[in-house]
């Protein structure tokens, strides 16, 4: 093919919200076939219709396959009751209500406490009408599965333009194998995973200078939880950074600034207050415990941004399925505040790799990888940059640097795989019950759809498809997560108490009695039937089922 030079356009000369035209000459097969979608004929040479449609598939059938990946993952770990009241069951509580057009009113965060005031998800509505047509823990678990997944649709795409079909699938696989997402994908539920999507497409219209369309995507964060609209003026910041100067793109960037500081402001300070039963913002005195204020806390947050090593550790794993490149994009900005308040945090699991905290960033990750590679390609944002163009040593250096990188990016991911739960499906376990199994769901089975029921951790998201259900022994008290008020518990009110004293082992957790000692679950299990009129049902392989004596009223003593 003929040298054939075109002048590099500068971001200033690019309209809003239109990336730049591709020029005639394209080399990649990836290039060609959304050159041949746009029923451009400029390319005779194009490949045939069956050979683009393969193409523009590959990020489905990777969003397919890795749903069906992170769901089966998920849904054995609640059919092996490896799930939790905290947080599976709390999740379920919230959809139910809004499933039956009521406010998200927890029982599990204690007597007449809306979720709204705890984080604010108000988008977790979305899913009602389907948990209504499928009242079950799995709908959210399955809802999960395919929320995560969906993400890799924008990152494939932009992958199929920079570096072709072969490489879109790495990039695919590296994402969706990658550690963040699948310690999310194997925790729960929450209400990061709505988010996940939303922050994916807004970072390939990113990465297209569709600035508009990037707003607009990442707007609804505002509705996923109250940090987010901080991601979201780092997405502002983003294209104020790269718009035109004095044009319109920098000034929607500006108002997107304002919009995200502005919305998490309000939801902090107003909103959460006044729905939460403390009237303050539960979660503050994370940021703030250590140096009394939170302006002592920021004023100190440089010296412990990397205090204790468990926080440099996870900085590092954040940005290795890259390869670490997303370092060198100005994409990787549009991490700092998630990573912000994480390494701030006084709550220690907010700082290592575990739980569903890093879901949000791997997104962020990829997009900076993909704009590294763009510009390695000399295809960012959809154009040919002239910087290897006729040059053949040139390109053949670029393409060989590519490729190392992606073969880098699946070395990671491959090592890295182990120690994250999506190994859980190699091992026996995972695929076989247990006598001790049967005997929960035996017991279980005892207790009437619509019962109240105090129940184990691990056994309350078992019943809060049908049940009203609180945590044995009571916690939180009066509303309060974080204290333990182990001498002057409330007594149980429930209809029924379920009380499972095993806790095996089950990622992220280890073995152990959650929220209190065993000594004190017993104590209080005692207190049910000496004090307070419960009487034995049944026990079967140390599950113990309780129920309130007939004519019993709750809260009543003998």
């Amino acid at each position: 093919m003929p040298h054939m030079s075109h002048a590099r356009t500068t971001d200033e000369n690019v309209p809003l919200d239109r990336p730049e035209p591709a020029p005639p000459d394209l080399a990649d097969p990836a290039d060609r076939a959304h050159q041949a979608h746009r029923g451009d004929q400029a390319d005779p040479s194009g490949p045939p219709a069956r050979r683009y449609l393969r193409t523009a598939l590959i990020p489905w059938v990777w969003a397919a396959g890795l749903c069906l990946l992170y769901a089966t993952v998920a849904v054995r770990r609640h059919v092996l009751m490896r799930t939790t009241g905290y947080d599976l069951g709390i999740f379920e509580q919230a959809v139910r209500a809004y499933a039956e057009l009521r406010a998200p009113v927890v029982p599990l965060r204690g007597e007449g406490f809306n979720l709204l005031g705890d984080h604010f998800h108000p988008l977790l509505a979305v899913l009602a009408p389907l948990y209504r047509l499928f009242p079950s823990p799995l709908t959210l678990l399955v809802a999960q599965s395919a929320l995560l997944a969906l993400a890799v649709v924008p990152l494939g795409r932009w992958a199929v333009r920079v570096v072709g079909p072969r490489g879109a699938h790495a990039v695919a696989a590296g994402y969706g194998l990658s550690w963040g997402i699948a310690s999310a994908a194997a925790f729960d539920f929450h209400e990061v995973a709505l988010a996940v999507p939303l922050l994916a497409f807004s970072l390939e219209a990113l990465g297209r200078q569709r600035w508009r369309a990037a707003v607009a995507w990442a707007a609804p964060l505002l509705l996923v939880k109250e940090d987010l609209g901080l991601t979201l003026a780092a997405v502002g910041a983003y294209i104020v950074l790269k718009g035109r100067t004095g044009g319109r793109g920098k000034a929607l960037g500006l108002a997107t600034v304002a919009a995200g500081l502005g919305g998490s402001l309000l939801e902090i300070k107003v909103l959460l207050p006044a729905l939460g039963p403390t009237g303050g913002y539960a979660h503050g005195g994370q940021l703030a415990a250590a140096h009394g204020s939170l302006l002592s806390a920021l004023a100190h947050g440089p010296l412990d941004l990397l205090r204790p090593d468990i926080k440099a550790t996870t900085l590092i794993l954040v940005f290795a399925p890259s390869a670490l490149l997303a370092l060198r994009s100005p994409l990787a900005l549009i991490a700092l505040p998630t990573l912000g308040w994480r390494m701030a945090s006084e709550n220690g699991f907010h700082w290592g790799t575990a739980f569903h905290y890093s879901a949000v960033l791997m997104p962020v990750v990829f997009a900076g990888l993909l704009d590294v590679l763009g510009r390695e390609t000399g295809r960012d944002k959809g154009r040919d940059t002239d910087r290897n163009q006729g040059r053949g040593t040139g390109r053949e250096a670029a393409r060989r640097h590519v490729r190392a990188a992606l073969a880098t990016v699946l070395a990671v991911t491959a090592v890295l795989i182990p120690s994250f739960p999506l190994a859980q499906l190699a091992q026996r376990a995972t695929w076989r019950s247990t006598p001790h199994l049967d005997a929960a769901r035996a017991l279980l089975a005892r207790i009437p759809d619509g019962a109240t029921v105090a129940a184990s951790n691990r056994l309350a998201p078992q019943l809060t498809s049908r049940c009203t259900v609180v945590l044995f022994p009571t916690f939180p008290v009066d509303g309060r997560l974080y204290e333990y008020r182990r001498e002057d518990l409330p007594r149980p009110t429930a209809e029924w108490i379920v009380h499972d004293p095993r806790t095996p082992e089950a990622w992220p957790y280890k073995e152990g009695h959650w929220p209190y000692p065993l000594e004190q679950q017993r104590k209080e299990l005692a207190a049910a039937r000496e004090k307070y009129g419960y009487e034995v049902v049944a026990v079967r392989d140390g599950i113990t089922l309780l129920r309130r004596a007939a004519g019993r009223s709750a809260g009543t003593a003998p």
